[in-house]
């Protein structure tokens, strides 16, 4: 299959920029997520936008219950993708699970990825006792999470939504959100969000050796902040910082923070 039909792929910027953007979306979403950020980059750097499959506009008929029972094959997207264009100095920008993606494809595919932004990213979203680790959930949490998936996805879709995006003085986004949330075919958002809420990455964590830059907002349902400390402190050669907006979302309800951050880093 033709990964750019596959993916959805679009390259925009400049086509002679030495520096390569690689943005990708979090569940639930697709990169025009990343509409008010792009403009900020478009002169210096040449971009590449794309949709994870099982989401947005990438080709359906791609989706594999197989290759996608773990995020691992979201990694090797990401590989495809970069070989299929030939991008060269890639800094890539990941939201949400598409972070730790990224993390993934810069350990599986060394010299593919020179520099890595994760924006509201986590290695595992359970918290773990035994060693003390928070990361947001505990069973019975995720147990309901997916008994209210399962119910009735719109209902539960039109409610995670405002969580997820707080700014609830902006309930537009919220909405926005729900409606991309439902497009989604509900089994494939299911087994999906199982491979995400169930990962567990945090051995993956000092084999990264890129530089990275970790980015925590306040108020997140999905990463609490004592995760984006825990990244910082597991990932050599990172730091954190932080945006000033809450929710899951900055790069919609804070463009100008998010491009300030990646710009300072870059």
């Amino acid at each position: 299959m033709d990964i750019i039909q596959r993916n959805n792929i679009h390259v925009v910027g400049n086509p002679n920029a030495l520096q390569t953007l690689m943005f990708a979306h979090g569940f639930g979403i697709d990169q025009t997520s990343f509409s008010k950020v792009i403009p900020a980059f478009e002169k210096d750097y040449q971009i590449i936008l794309f949709d994870n499959v099982g989401g947005g506009k990438a080709e359906m008929k791609a989706y594999s219950p197989k290759r996608y029972e773990s995020i691992n094959g979201y990694a090797t997207d990401i590989a495809d993708i970069i070989q299929a264009l030939d991008a060269k100095n890639v800094t890539f920008i990941g939201h949400s699970v598409s972070g730790m993606t990224g993390l993934l494809a810069t350990i599986h595919y060394p010299d593919m990825i020179e520099r890595l932004i994760l924006l509201g990213s986590s290695p595992r979203y359970l918290n773990d006792p035994s060693n003390g680790y928070v990361g947001g959930f505990d069973h019975p949490a995720l147990t309901s999470l997916f008994e209210a998936m399962e119910s009735n996805f719109h209902a539960w879709a039109s409610g995670f939504s405002k969580l997820a995006m707080r700014n609830e003085d902006r309930p537009e986004l919220a909405a926005a959100f729900a409606a991309s949330l439902q497009a989604i075919r509900p089994d494939v958002a299911v087994q999906v969000a199982r491979a995400i809420f169930y990962m567990d990455y945090r051995e993956a964590l000092p084999k990264v050796k890129v530089p990275t830059l970790v980015v925590q907002t306040a108020n997140d349902i999905a990463v609490p902040a004592v995760v984006s400390e825990y990244l910082e402190a597991n990932i050599p050669n990172s730091r954190r910082t932080k945006v000033q907006t809450q929710g899951h979302f900055p790069h919609i309800s804070a463009p100008n923070e998010v491009i300030a951050a990646i710009q300072s880093f870059l």
